[in-house]
Protein backbone atom coordinates (compact mmCIF):
# COMPACT_ATOMS: atom_id res chain seq x y z
CA UNK A 1 0.00 0.00 0.00
CA UNK A 2 2.82 2.37 0.82
CA UNK A 3 4.46 1.76 -2.57
CA UNK A 4 1.15 2.28 -4.36
CA UNK A 5 0.59 5.53 -2.49
CA UNK A 6 4.09 6.71 -3.46
CA UNK A 7 3.56 5.84 -7.14
CA UNK A 8 0.24 7.68 -7.22
CA UNK A 9 1.74 10.75 -5.55
CA UNK A 10 4.77 10.73 -7.87
CA UNK A 11 2.91 9.74 -11.05
CA UNK A 12 4.75 12.46 -12.97
CA UNK A 13 8.05 10.76 -12.15
CA UNK A 14 6.66 7.39 -13.22
CA UNK A 15 5.52 8.87 -16.54
CA UNK A 16 8.88 10.59 -17.07
CA UNK A 17 10.94 7.47 -16.33
CA UNK A 18 8.68 5.21 -18.44
CA UNK A 19 8.89 7.60 -21.39
CA UNK A 20 12.67 7.91 -21.03
CA UNK A 21 13.14 4.14 -20.95
CA UNK A 22 10.89 3.77 -24.00
CA UNK A 23 12.83 6.29 -26.08
CA UNK A 24 16.24 5.02 -24.97
CA UNK A 25 15.46 1.37 -25.76
CA UNK A 26 12.80 0.20 -28.21
CA UNK A 27 12.09 3.72 -29.39
CA UNK A 28 15.68 4.61 -30.11
CA UNK A 29 15.05 4.83 -33.86
CA UNK A 30 11.55 6.32 -33.78
CA UNK A 31 12.66 9.93 -33.97
CA UNK A 32 15.34 9.32 -36.60
CA UNK A 33 12.84 8.00 -39.14
CA UNK A 34 9.99 10.47 -38.93
CA UNK A 35 8.03 10.50 -42.18
CA UNK A 36 4.80 12.41 -41.58
CA UNK A 37 3.59 15.43 -39.65
CA UNK A 38 0.96 13.27 -37.94
CA UNK A 39 3.62 10.99 -36.46
CA UNK A 40 5.73 13.97 -35.43
CA UNK A 41 2.71 15.60 -33.77
CA UNK A 42 2.03 12.41 -31.78
CA UNK A 43 5.62 12.20 -30.48
CA UNK A 44 5.64 15.96 -29.81
CA UNK A 45 2.51 15.72 -27.64
CA UNK A 46 3.86 12.64 -25.82
CA UNK A 47 7.25 14.17 -25.04
CA UNK A 48 5.76 17.56 -24.15
CA UNK A 49 3.35 15.98 -21.65
CA UNK A 50 6.06 13.84 -20.05
CA UNK A 51 8.48 16.77 -19.67
CA UNK A 52 5.74 19.00 -18.30
CA UNK A 53 4.80 16.33 -15.74
CA UNK A 54 8.43 16.26 -14.61
CA UNK A 55 8.46 20.06 -14.44
CA UNK A 56 5.49 20.08 -12.08
CA UNK A 57 7.27 17.52 -9.91
CA UNK A 58 10.40 19.67 -9.80
CA UNK A 59 8.34 22.67 -8.68
CA UNK A 60 6.61 20.69 -5.94
CA UNK A 61 9.79 19.31 -4.42
CA UNK A 62 11.70 22.57 -4.86
CA UNK A 63 8.95 24.28 -2.85
CA UNK A 64 9.40 21.63 -0.15
CA UNK A 65 13.15 22.28 -0.09
CA UNK A 66 12.57 26.03 0.02
CA UNK A 67 10.22 25.66 2.99
CA UNK A 68 12.79 23.66 4.94
CA UNK A 69 15.87 25.72 4.02
CA UNK A 70 14.25 29.15 3.94
CA UNK A 71 15.14 31.95 1.55
CA UNK A 72 17.32 32.35 -0.38
CA UNK A 73 18.75 28.82 -0.14
CA UNK A 74 15.52 27.18 -1.25
CA UNK A 75 15.24 29.09 -4.51
CA UNK A 76 18.98 28.73 -5.09
CA UNK A 77 18.60 24.95 -5.13
CA UNK A 78 16.03 25.12 -7.93
CA UNK A 79 18.00 27.74 -9.87
CA UNK A 80 21.26 25.79 -9.82
CA UNK A 81 19.51 22.51 -10.64
CA UNK A 82 17.81 23.87 -13.75
CA UNK A 83 20.85 25.91 -14.85
CA UNK A 84 23.04 22.84 -14.45
CA UNK A 85 20.62 21.03 -16.74
CA UNK A 86 20.91 23.80 -19.35
CA UNK A 87 24.71 23.84 -19.19
CA UNK A 88 24.94 20.04 -19.47
CA UNK A 89 22.70 20.04 -22.55
CA UNK A 90 24.74 22.70 -24.34
CA UNK A 91 28.04 21.10 -23.38
CA UNK A 92 26.88 17.65 -24.51
CA UNK A 93 25.79 19.06 -27.87
CA UNK A 94 29.17 20.77 -28.33
CA UNK A 95 31.06 17.58 -27.50
CA UNK A 96 28.89 15.38 -29.74
CA UNK A 97 30.84 16.42 -32.82
CA UNK A 98 28.05 18.41 -34.47
CA UNK A 99 29.32 21.79 -35.63
CA UNK A 100 27.00 24.48 -34.29
CA UNK A 101 29.13 27.45 -33.17
CA UNK A 102 26.09 29.61 -32.26
CA UNK A 103 24.32 27.02 -30.08
CA UNK A 104 25.49 28.42 -26.75
CA UNK A 105 24.82 32.02 -27.81
CA UNK A 106 21.30 31.29 -29.01
CA UNK A 107 20.51 29.26 -25.89
CA UNK A 108 21.74 31.95 -23.49
CA UNK A 109 19.95 34.72 -25.35
CA UNK A 110 16.70 32.73 -25.48
CA UNK A 111 16.86 32.05 -21.74
CA UNK A 112 17.57 35.71 -20.95
CA UNK A 113 14.68 36.96 -23.10
CA UNK A 114 12.23 34.32 -21.85
CA UNK A 115 13.12 34.95 -18.21
CA UNK A 116 13.61 38.73 -18.13
CA UNK A 117 10.88 39.40 -20.70
CA UNK A 118 8.22 36.71 -20.60
CA UNK A 119 8.39 35.14 -17.14
CA UNK A 120 9.08 38.38 -15.27
CA UNK A 121 6.23 39.97 -17.23
CA UNK A 122 3.75 37.21 -16.41
CA UNK A 123 4.77 37.10 -12.74
CA UNK A 124 4.40 40.88 -12.32
CA UNK A 125 1.18 41.04 -14.32
CA UNK A 126 -0.61 38.18 -12.54
CA UNK A 127 0.67 39.26 -9.15
CA UNK A 128 -0.57 42.81 -9.75
CA UNK A 129 -4.01 41.57 -10.84
CA UNK A 130 -4.42 39.86 -7.47
CA UNK A 131 -2.50 42.19 -5.13
CA UNK A 132 -2.27 45.53 -7.02
CA UNK A 133 1.26 46.39 -5.76
CA UNK A 134 3.88 44.01 -4.41
CA UNK A 135 7.02 44.73 -2.43
CA UNK A 136 10.45 43.18 -2.68
CA UNK A 137 13.93 43.74 -1.27
CA UNK A 138 15.63 46.42 -3.37
CA UNK A 139 19.15 45.36 -2.35
CA UNK A 140 18.58 41.82 -3.63
CA UNK A 141 17.27 42.86 -7.05
CA UNK A 142 20.11 45.38 -7.42
CA UNK A 143 22.65 42.68 -6.58
CA UNK A 144 21.34 40.41 -9.32
CA UNK A 145 21.27 43.17 -11.94
CA UNK A 146 24.73 44.45 -11.02
CA UNK A 147 26.11 41.10 -12.24
CA UNK A 148 23.66 40.29 -15.04
CA UNK A 149 24.39 43.50 -16.97
CA UNK A 150 28.22 43.35 -17.24
CA UNK A 151 28.33 39.57 -17.76
CA UNK A 152 25.67 39.74 -20.48
CA UNK A 153 27.54 42.55 -22.26
CA UNK A 154 30.92 40.81 -21.90
CA UNK A 155 29.58 37.47 -23.16
CA UNK A 156 27.02 38.43 -25.81
CA UNK A 157 28.10 41.86 -27.11
CA UNK A 158 31.86 42.24 -26.57
CA UNK A 159 32.85 39.44 -29.04
CA UNK A 160 31.42 41.62 -31.84
CA UNK A 161 33.70 44.50 -30.80
CA UNK A 162 37.05 42.75 -30.30
CA UNK A 163 39.53 42.67 -33.20
CA UNK A 164 41.82 39.81 -32.14
CA UNK A 165 39.75 37.27 -34.08
CA UNK A 166 37.97 37.60 -37.39
CA UNK A 167 34.42 36.93 -36.19
CA UNK A 168 32.15 37.35 -33.15
CA UNK A 169 34.48 35.16 -31.11
CA UNK A 170 37.12 35.45 -28.40
CA UNK A 171 40.75 34.42 -28.67
CA UNK A 172 41.88 31.54 -26.40
CA UNK A 173 43.47 34.04 -23.97
CA UNK A 174 40.32 36.19 -23.85
CA UNK A 175 38.18 33.07 -23.41
CA UNK A 176 40.18 31.84 -20.42
CA UNK A 177 40.20 35.28 -18.77
CA UNK A 178 36.43 35.75 -19.17
CA UNK A 179 35.72 32.19 -17.98
CA UNK A 180 37.76 32.75 -14.82
CA UNK A 181 36.18 36.15 -14.16
CA UNK A 182 32.64 34.79 -14.58
CA UNK A 183 33.33 31.87 -12.25
CA UNK A 184 35.03 34.05 -9.63
CA UNK A 185 32.39 36.79 -9.50
CA UNK A 186 29.56 34.24 -9.33
CA UNK A 187 31.31 32.50 -6.43
CA UNK A 188 31.51 35.87 -4.65
CA UNK A 189 27.81 36.44 -5.34
CA UNK A 190 26.87 33.04 -3.89
CA UNK A 191 28.88 33.81 -0.74
CA UNK A 192 26.98 37.09 -0.39
CA UNK A 193 23.61 35.47 -1.09
CA UNK A 194 23.94 32.47 1.20
CA UNK A 195 25.99 33.89 4.07
CA UNK A 196 27.18 37.46 4.42
CA UNK A 197 24.03 39.30 3.26
CA UNK A 198 21.23 36.74 3.21
CA UNK A 199 18.83 39.46 4.31
CA UNK A 200 19.16 41.10 0.87
CA UNK A 201 17.31 38.16 -0.66
CA UNK A 202 14.54 37.76 1.93
CA UNK A 203 11.21 39.56 2.13
CA UNK A 204 11.58 43.11 3.48
CA UNK A 205 11.40 43.12 7.28
CA UNK A 206 11.08 39.35 7.55
CA UNK A 207 14.70 38.22 7.85
CA UNK A 208 15.47 36.46 11.13
CA UNK A 209 18.81 34.83 10.41
CA UNK A 210 18.94 31.16 9.49
CA UNK A 211 15.69 29.38 8.93
CA UNK A 212 14.27 27.52 11.88
CA UNK A 213 11.86 25.48 9.76
CA UNK A 214 11.96 21.74 10.41
CA UNK A 215 14.37 19.97 8.08
CA UNK A 216 12.83 16.52 8.31
CA UNK A 217 12.54 14.89 4.91
CA UNK A 218 15.07 17.26 3.34
CA UNK A 219 17.21 14.46 1.89
CA UNK A 220 14.12 12.81 0.40
CA UNK A 221 13.02 16.06 -1.25
CA UNK A 222 16.50 16.57 -2.75
CA UNK A 223 16.57 13.03 -4.16
CA UNK A 224 13.12 13.36 -5.72
CA UNK A 225 14.03 16.79 -7.12
CA UNK A 226 17.06 15.26 -8.86
CA UNK A 227 15.01 12.26 -9.98
CA UNK A 228 12.53 14.51 -11.78
CA UNK A 229 15.29 16.55 -13.45
CA UNK A 230 17.06 13.58 -15.05
CA UNK A 231 14.25 12.42 -17.39
CA UNK A 232 13.41 16.05 -18.16
CA UNK A 233 16.86 16.78 -19.62
CA UNK A 234 17.04 13.47 -21.52
CA UNK A 235 13.60 13.92 -23.05
CA UNK A 236 14.35 17.54 -23.97
CA UNK A 237 17.02 16.27 -26.35
CA UNK A 238 14.52 13.86 -27.92
CA UNK A 239 12.00 16.67 -28.23
CA UNK A 240 14.60 18.69 -30.13
CA UNK A 241 14.68 16.03 -32.87
CA UNK A 242 10.91 16.26 -33.34
CA UNK A 243 11.02 20.05 -33.42
CA UNK A 244 13.83 20.01 -35.98
CA UNK A 245 11.69 17.80 -38.23
CA UNK A 246 8.70 20.09 -37.79
CA UNK A 247 10.63 23.26 -38.54
CA UNK A 248 12.06 21.73 -41.71
CA UNK A 249 8.62 20.65 -42.93
CA UNK A 250 6.94 23.97 -42.15
CA UNK A 251 9.93 26.16 -43.01
CA UNK A 252 9.89 27.74 -39.54
CA UNK A 253 13.04 29.53 -38.31
CA UNK A 254 15.58 27.14 -36.74
CA UNK A 255 15.70 29.25 -33.55
CA UNK A 256 12.06 28.40 -32.84
CA UNK A 257 12.93 24.84 -31.83
CA UNK A 258 15.42 26.13 -29.28
CA UNK A 259 12.81 28.50 -27.88
CA UNK A 260 10.32 25.67 -27.30
CA UNK A 261 12.95 23.50 -25.58
CA UNK A 262 14.12 26.46 -23.46
CA UNK A 263 10.53 27.13 -22.38
CA UNK A 264 10.14 23.56 -21.18
CA UNK A 265 13.46 23.58 -19.35
CA UNK A 266 12.55 26.86 -17.68
CA UNK A 267 9.06 25.62 -16.77
CA UNK A 268 10.00 24.59 -13.19
CA UNK A 269 11.35 28.02 -12.30
CA UNK A 270 8.70 29.85 -14.28
CA UNK A 271 5.79 28.00 -12.69
CA UNK A 272 7.26 28.38 -9.21
CA UNK A 273 7.96 32.09 -9.74
CA UNK A 274 4.44 32.82 -11.03
CA UNK A 275 2.93 30.84 -8.16
CA UNK A 276 5.03 32.83 -5.69
CA UNK A 277 3.85 36.12 -7.23
CA UNK A 278 0.22 35.00 -6.95
CA UNK A 279 0.83 34.15 -3.28
CA UNK A 280 2.24 37.68 -2.75
CA UNK A 281 5.78 36.35 -2.31
CA UNK A 282 7.42 38.65 -4.85
CA UNK A 283 10.88 38.29 -3.30
CA UNK A 284 10.89 34.53 -3.94
CA UNK A 285 9.68 35.17 -7.49
CA UNK A 286 12.51 37.64 -8.09
CA UNK A 287 15.07 35.28 -6.54
CA UNK A 288 13.98 32.57 -8.97
CA UNK A 289 13.79 34.67 -12.12
CA UNK A 290 16.76 37.01 -11.78
CA UNK A 291 18.76 34.18 -10.22
CA UNK A 292 18.02 31.98 -13.23
CA UNK A 293 19.15 34.63 -15.73
CA UNK A 294 22.33 35.29 -13.74
CA UNK A 295 23.20 31.62 -13.28
CA UNK A 296 22.63 30.88 -16.98
CA UNK A 297 25.05 33.60 -18.06
CA UNK A 298 27.62 33.09 -15.31
CA UNK A 299 27.81 29.30 -15.71
CA UNK A 300 27.20 28.78 -19.43
CA UNK A 301 29.83 31.30 -20.61
CA UNK A 302 32.81 29.71 -18.80
CA UNK A 303 31.63 26.19 -19.65
CA UNK A 304 31.37 26.72 -23.41
CA UNK A 305 34.47 28.91 -23.64
CA UNK A 306 36.65 26.39 -21.84
CA UNK A 307 35.25 23.54 -23.96
CA UNK A 308 36.01 25.60 -27.07
CA UNK A 309 39.60 26.19 -25.96
CA UNK A 310 40.18 22.58 -24.86
CA UNK A 311 38.74 20.98 -28.02
CA UNK A 312 39.69 23.80 -30.43
CA UNK A 313 36.01 24.34 -31.26
CA UNK A 314 34.79 27.69 -32.52
CA UNK A 315 32.26 29.33 -30.19
CA UNK A 316 30.42 32.36 -31.56
CA UNK A 317 28.98 34.41 -28.70
CA UNK A 318 28.43 37.82 -30.33
CA UNK A 319 24.79 38.62 -31.10
CA UNK A 320 23.52 40.19 -34.35
CA UNK A 321 22.85 43.93 -34.07
CA UNK A 322 19.05 43.71 -33.72
CA UNK A 323 19.43 41.18 -30.89
CA UNK A 324 21.95 43.44 -29.16
CA UNK A 325 19.30 46.17 -29.24
CA UNK A 326 16.73 43.80 -27.72
CA UNK A 327 19.19 42.75 -25.01
CA UNK A 328 19.86 46.39 -24.10
CA UNK A 329 16.12 47.15 -24.01
CA UNK A 330 15.25 44.25 -21.69
CA UNK A 331 18.15 45.10 -19.35
CA UNK A 332 17.10 48.76 -19.23
CA UNK A 333 13.48 47.78 -18.52
CA UNK A 334 14.66 45.52 -15.67
CA UNK A 335 16.57 48.42 -14.11
CA UNK A 336 13.47 50.62 -14.25
CA UNK A 337 11.19 47.87 -12.93
CA UNK A 338 13.36 46.93 -9.97
CA UNK A 339 14.41 50.46 -8.98
CA UNK A 340 11.65 51.27 -6.46
CA UNK A 341 11.09 48.17 -4.35
CA UNK A 342 7.50 47.79 -5.61
CA UNK A 343 5.95 46.32 -8.74
CA UNK A 344 2.68 47.01 -10.53
CA UNK A 345 0.57 46.03 -13.53
CA UNK A 346 2.19 48.41 -16.04
CA UNK A 347 5.67 47.06 -15.41
CA UNK A 348 4.53 43.51 -16.14
CA UNK A 349 2.88 44.65 -19.37
CA UNK A 350 6.07 46.40 -20.53
CA UNK A 351 8.16 43.26 -19.98
CA UNK A 352 5.65 41.24 -22.01
CA UNK A 353 5.80 43.78 -24.86
CA UNK A 354 9.58 43.31 -25.07
CA UNK A 355 9.14 39.52 -24.96
CA UNK A 356 6.53 39.52 -27.73
CA UNK A 357 8.70 41.78 -29.91
CA UNK A 358 11.55 39.30 -29.52
CA UNK A 359 9.24 36.44 -30.55
CA UNK A 360 8.11 38.39 -33.62
CA UNK A 361 11.70 39.03 -34.68
CA UNK A 362 12.48 35.32 -34.53
CA UNK A 363 10.23 34.85 -37.55
CA UNK A 364 11.34 38.00 -39.40
CA UNK A 365 14.56 39.31 -37.90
Amino acid sequence: MRLLHFLLREKGLVAGIATTVAFLTIGGEWLHHLSSLGTAAFFLAWLFAAILACAFGVVRHADAVAHRLGEPLGTLVLTLSVTGMEVSMVSAAMLSGKSNPVLARDTMFAVVMIVLGGLVGFALLLGAFRHRQQEFNLEGASSYLSLIVPLAIFGLVMPDLTVTTGGPTFSPFQSIVLALLCTAIYAVFLAIQTNRHREFFSDPGEFHGHSSAPRTGLKRSFLLLAAYLVPAVILSKKLGLVLDFGTEKFGAPPALAGVVVACLILAPEGLSAIHAALENKMQRSINLLLGSALATIALTIPSVLLIGVAFKTEVELGLPFHQVALLCVVLAVCFLTFARGRTNLLQGAVHLVVFLMWLALIFEG
